[in-house]
């Protein structure tokens, strides 16, 4: 069973807002990347009593002209099937639009504000919150609450902590960036002879389609640091 679904970032906040949604979203970029969940139910006491389980997150750049979105792969997951995220310059917030296991979809909209993502999805009388917190460039929380009409308060029903898979906790100055998306470039890909990173296969198959339009990019950028 594959799921997809995601969530940590750097926390990184812009001094203005981004004008455009690949803009919203490099803010995220440390989500790129495989990712080992171990999550918890918080809803009935029969839902308690199945424990622990493991899940797999997997979270690539995807283009498709002006559509930029992060794309998120489950295995394993109890609650998310798929979903992508995108970030809505003109709403100034972003939407992660989801698939369940049980063949629902959801779309949860929210802003971003300090280390915390909250997100809200409103189906009748029944309210759902997903929010995310980031320890960490290699570590994040998500859980997903409920409210039903007439209360005040959310209820958590489930939590998962997630931790990066083959990548250690530090971090530091001259790394390769993803020449496409600006995080960290993790994949080698060639042009004219030279040698860029990307961090994806999103982004890779994105440069490989407009190689000369990432390179003046890159080097624009590096001749204004």
């Amino acid at each position: 069973m594959r799921a997809f679904f995601c969530l940590l970032l750097p926390c990184l906040a812009f001094a203005d807002a981004p004008t455009t949604s690949k803009e919203g979203l490099q803010s995220l970029h440390d989500l790129v990347g495989t990712w080992k969940g171990t999550g918890t139910s918080f809803g009935s006491r029969e839902d308690q009593t199945k424990g622990f389980w493991s899940e797999t997150i997997a979270c690539e750049w995807r283009f498709d002209k002006n559509d930029v979105r992060m794309r998120f792969a489950f295995e394993k997951s109890k609650i998310f099937e798929a979903a992508e995220l995108r970030y809505d310059p003109a709403a100034k917030s972003y939407r992660l639009a989801a698939e369940t296991t049980d063949g629902k979809k959801e779309t949860y909209a929210g802003e971003l504000e300090g280390k915390t993502l909250s997100l809200l999805h409103e189906e009748g009388a029944t309210a759902k919150r997903m929010v995310f917190t980031f320890l960490h460039s290699n570590r994040f929380l998500y859980r997903v609450e409920s409210k039903a009409q007439g209360k005040t308060t959310f209820a958590k029903l489930f939590q998962v902590g997630a931790t990066k898979e083959g990548v250690p906790f530090v971090a530091g100055d001259g790394k390769p960036e993803c020449i496409v998306s600006g995080g960290l470039g993790s994949m080698p890909v060639m042009f004219r002879g030279r040698t860029y990173y990307v961090c994806c296969s999103g982004c890779r198959d994105e440069f490989n389609a407009e190689p000369e339009k990432y390179v003046k990019e890159f080097e624009a950028k590096k001749a204004k640091k």
